[in-house]
């Protein structure tokens, strides 16, 4: 009987990346956050691109950004001068925008590819922490403006096929998302941000369940305890279905990287490998 190795899939990890551009900034209720982006490079290997899937990009259909040298979007509003002087310069990767769309393209789903755009800050901010010498060349899928979950978990299955390269995929988002409770005092808050963050967890790491309801849970998330109290509009929590979407068809059962307070709120990091 002939021995057949186990195929290897590159990590896939969504992770939080803060408050705009604070955690850059030295904002001391991102201290932990920023330790966690800087050392979880040890774990990830040395990828050849990063894919990173954005809160902060809806469009009617998937885009990905294609140029070739894409620049800076600022995407935030009110902070210090210093804030929008912030730099990362990685090369973009247009054959790998097209290997993207075309395997988007081949699930059936509309897709296309933007030339123009820059990056967001969900992919600058926590690459500058973890990559600073943006050597190496990224591009970015947009979320669909639906937010309709089960289409973004078979967005991640359409570009599962990366993970047999040497290809990091980044969810950037943030587990927990009420702008008024993180600065909000109120212990009820709290003890509803620990439900959902504990669901969240479960149905992520838990051997005990299976695919298909770990996949059913995760396009269900609204039932989950206190969810539309952590995530009021859930476009920082779908990066982790489309994450979940590529992960699933090799690795499916995650594990928690992160588990601490960013501005007051627990936030989770989950990796799959």
């Amino acid at each position: 009987m002939v021995n057949q190795a186990s195929e290897t899939f590159s990590p896939v990890l969504y992770l939080p990346h803060g408050g705009g551009p604070l955690p850059i900034l030295g904002d001391k209720r991102h201290e932990k956050m920023v330790s966690f982006l800087k050392e979880i490079r040890s774990k990830l290997g040395e990828p050849s691109a990063i894919l990173v899937i954005s809160a902060h990009w809806e469009k009617d259909q998937a885009t990905i950004i294609s140029g070739s040298h894409p620049g800076i979007i600022y995407d935030y509003y009110g902070f210090p001068a210093e804030a929008y002087q912030i730099q990362y310069a990685a090369p973009g990767y247009p054959q790998l925008a097209k290997e993207v769309f075309e395997l988007i393209a081949a699930s059936g789903m509309p897709v296309k590819m933007d030339e123009q755009r820059g990056f967001d800050h969900g992919l600058f901010v926590p690459l500058k922490l973890m990559y600073p010498q943006a050597q190496i060349p990224c591009i970015q899928l947009s979320l669909l403006r639906n937010l309709d979950p089960g289409k973004h978990i078979a967005l991640g299955k359409a570009i599962a096929p990366l993970r047999k390269k040497n290809i990091l995929i980044i969810g950037s988002g943030m587990s927990f998302h009420n702008l008024k409770a993180f600065f909000s005092q109120d212990v009820d808050s709290n003890k509803e941000n620990d439900a959902f963050d504990s669901w969240l967890i479960e149905t992520c790491t838990s051997q005990a369940i299976s695919p298909e309801a770990r996949e059913q849970r995760l396009i269900e998330w609204e039932k989950a305890p206190s969810a539309r109290f952590c995530h009021p509009r859930e476009e920082h929590l779908l990066p982790l279905h489309v994450c979940y979407g590529v992960a699933g068809t090799g690795t499916p059962i995650a594990q928690v990287v992160f588990n601490e307070e960013v501005m007051g709120k627990r936030v989770t990091s989950l990796l799959w490998r």
